[in-house]
C-alpha cells in the first residue's frame, strides 16, 4: 500500500498567467509549469524526451485533442518552462509523485494520460504507483522498454545508416553512451531524421516550436538516462492494468521499433498500427486522429 501524502499547504498554484497557464510548486520546492485547454475528461500530456517539453504537442494536436478533453500541457520538472530540484532528484518515484500532486493540486478525481516516445516509461511508472488515479491510457509510438528499443531497433538501425553493424551482445559501453555516439554519427551525414520519419524536414518543425520558448531548460535531459529507473523493463507490468489502453504504433518507428507492440499484455487493450514513423502529429495526423475517435468511441470516460 502506498503511504498516504497531505497535500495542503506542500505546494502552491499560481494563477494570472496567460489563458490557462498556471505554475504548480511541488512539494519539494519545484515550480512546474501546466497550461490547461479544452474541456470534456481530464487528459495529462506526458511528453517524451526525455525532455522534450509540451509545447510540441500543444501546437501540433492542440486544437484536436482540445475539442475532446480537458488537456493538461505539462512541463516535467527540468524540462522547458519548468524548474529544477535543487537536489537534482530526477527518480522515477519523484516525477510520479510530480504527476500526482499536479492532479491534486487541479482537484481532478481521476484523469487519462497520453504518453509519447519516452513519454511511454513516465506513464509505465506513473500507473504503477498510482493505478487509481488514472482511467485510460493513451500511448502514442511509446517505448515500454528502452534496453528492447535500443538493442533491437534504434542502435541496429542508427548502425545500418551509417554503413556499419551493431548487436548490443558483448558491448560493455553503456547504453547512453552507445547511443550518443551513433546519434552523432547520423547528424554528421545529416541523416538522423531517417530513425523516426519520412521526411527530412519533420524535426526541423519540432526544433522550431522548442525555439519558442525562451531560456528552455534541459536538466532532465542531462540526468534522466543515467538513472536505472529508466531502464526498466516495463511491458510484465502490462499485465496487471486493467484500464483502456490505446497503443498507437509505426512501421517505420526505428526509434521505439515497429515491433515493440507485440509484448504487451494489457488486458484491455486496443492496437493501432499506422504505416507512418515516430512524430504523427506532424506526418499521419489524419490517422492518428481516427484512432483517438475510435478509442473514445469504444470506451466511456
Amino acid at each position: 500500500m502506498k503511504p498516504l501524502v497531505i497535500f495542503f499547504a506542500v505546494f502552491t498554484i499560481c494563477f494570472g498567467l496567460t489563458a490557462g497557464e498556471k505554475t504548480i510548486t511541488t512539494s519539494d520546492g519545484v515550480t512546474l509549469y501546466v497550461k490547461i485547454e479544452g474541456s470534456g475528461t481530464p487528459l495529462l500530456f506526458i511528453h517524451g524526451g526525455p525532455g522534450s517539453a509540451s509545447l510540441w504537442f500543444e501546437k501540433l494536436s492542440g486544437d484536436f485533442m482540445e475539442q475532446h478533453f480537458t488537456v493538461v500541457y505539462l512541463d516535467q520538472r527540468g524540462v522547458g518552462r519548468s524548474g529544477s530540484p535543487a537536489d537534482n532528484n530526477y527518480s522515477m518515484d519523484r516525477l510520479a509523485n510530480d504527476f500526482e500532486e499536479v492532479r491534486e493540486a487541479l482537484g481532478y478525481e481521476t484523469w487519462l494520460t497520453l504518453g509519447h516516445s519516452f513519454g511511454g516509461i513516465l506513464q509505465m511508472g506513473y500507473s504503477e504507483r498510482y493505478p487509481e488515479a488514472i482511467t485510460g491510457m493513451i500511448m502514442l509510438n511509446c517505448t515500454l522498454s528502452l534496453k528492447e528499443s535500443a538493442c533491437e531497433s534504434w542502435l541496429p538501425k542508427a548502425a545500418e545508416y551509417v554503413g556499419e553493424q551493431y548487436s548490443c551482445d558483448g558491448d560493455t559501453i553503456p547504453m547512453p553512451q552507445r547511443m550518443n555516439e551513433f546519434g552523432g554519427k547520423l547528424k554528421e551525414r545529416d541523416i538522423f531524421w531517417k530513425m523516426g520519419s519520412r521526411d527530412a524536414g519533420t524535426f526541423e518543425v519540432l526544433d522550431q516550436i522548442s525555439a519558442g520558448i525562451e531560456n528552455f531548460n534541459y536538466d532532465l535531459s542531462r540526468y534522466a538516462m543515467n538513472y536505472p529507473d529508466y531502464w526498466e523493463d516495463f511491458k510484465p507490468l502490462t499485465a496487471t492494468l486493467h484500464m483502456p489502453v490505446l497503443y498507437f504504433y509505426g512501421k517505420t518507428d526505428y526509434m521505439v521499433g515497429p515491433e515493440h507492440y507485440k509484448t504487451l499484455k494489457f488486458p484491455n487493450l486496443m492496437l493501432w498500427e499506422s504505416n507512418g514513423g515516430h512524430v504523427p502529429f506532424i506526418e499521419d495526423k489524419e490517422d492518428l486522429e481516427k484512432a483517438i475517435l475510435a478509442y473514445l468511441r469504444k470506451h466511456s470516460f
